[in-house]
């Protein structure tokens, strides 16, 4: 067993039907380490927002196997897979989908009261600590409304290490931000990698973002290119 794999598939294969039978993921065969910073490019269309989609568990509609941590997520029930998302995947999307009528600490304590594997004191402190780590912390009782496109970007990425999640997944969290805030935020990602061994995968249109990962995916029509 290879305890540094955080990921793998195995012809990894995924069909849209609308309206005719179109494949989009075309046998990928995949592996991502722990503590590695990869990032996956491609147009428009390549399919890389849809591999990271069966990859996050959130589109089980597939063909070929899926591992996480050496466990065979493949065919899971609902229920098992909420709680493999909830403890091993940490997301930052494009647009942060914070919630307004919570103040900051509250929203990157969410998804840890949701999972239930902490007290409500330990989850302060931690998201307390997230916070600090990324230049937050005085902004924890601010409404999120409050803050600018970088700092709730910068909030979101404090949620999504909340339960210490064995991979964070990104679909172009940069993607909304000018280019100061977008270089602040793959700052963020490389000093987690660096400092905390955190594994990071993100889908990026960004070249100069990429480039500057550990490892680059690039996908053409579905599969990945060599």
């Amino acid at each position: 067993m290879d305890n540094n794999k955080v990921i793998e598939t195995i012809g990894l294969t995924k069909y849209f039907y609308d309206p005719v039978k179109f494949q989009v993921i075309k046998e990928v065969d995949l592996s991502i380490n722990h503590g590695e910073f990869v990032s996956i490019v491609g147009r428009s269309g390549s399919g890389k927002s849809t591999l990271l989609y069966l990859l996050s568990t959130m589109d089980t509609d597939y063909e070929g196997e899926l591992y996480i941590h050496n466990e065979l997520v493949t065919g899971q029930l609902d229920a098992q897979l909420a709680k493999i998302r909830s403890e091993k995947i940490g997301f930052v999307f494009q647009f942060h989908y914070l919630l307004t009528e919570y103040n900051v600490l509250k929203n990157v304590m969410l998804p840890g009261l949701k999972l239930g594997k902490y007290s409500n004191e330990e989850l302060e402190h931690r998201a307390i600590g997230h916070l600090k780590t990324l230049g937050m912390e005085k902004h924890a009782l601010k409404m999120t409304n409050q803050l600018s496109g970088g700092e709730k970007q910068r909030v979101a990425i404090a949620r999504a290490l909340i339960n210490d999640p064995l991979v964070i997944m990104g679909d172009e969290p940069t993607g909304n931000l000018d280019r100061k805030n977008g270089d602040l935020v793959f700052d963020i990602f490389k000093k987690l990698t660096e400092d905390f061994k955190q594994t990071i995968l993100i889908v990026t249109h960004d070249t100069d973002f990429a480039d500057k990962t550990d490892r680059i995916i690039t996908m053409e029509d579905g599969r990945i290119l060599l």
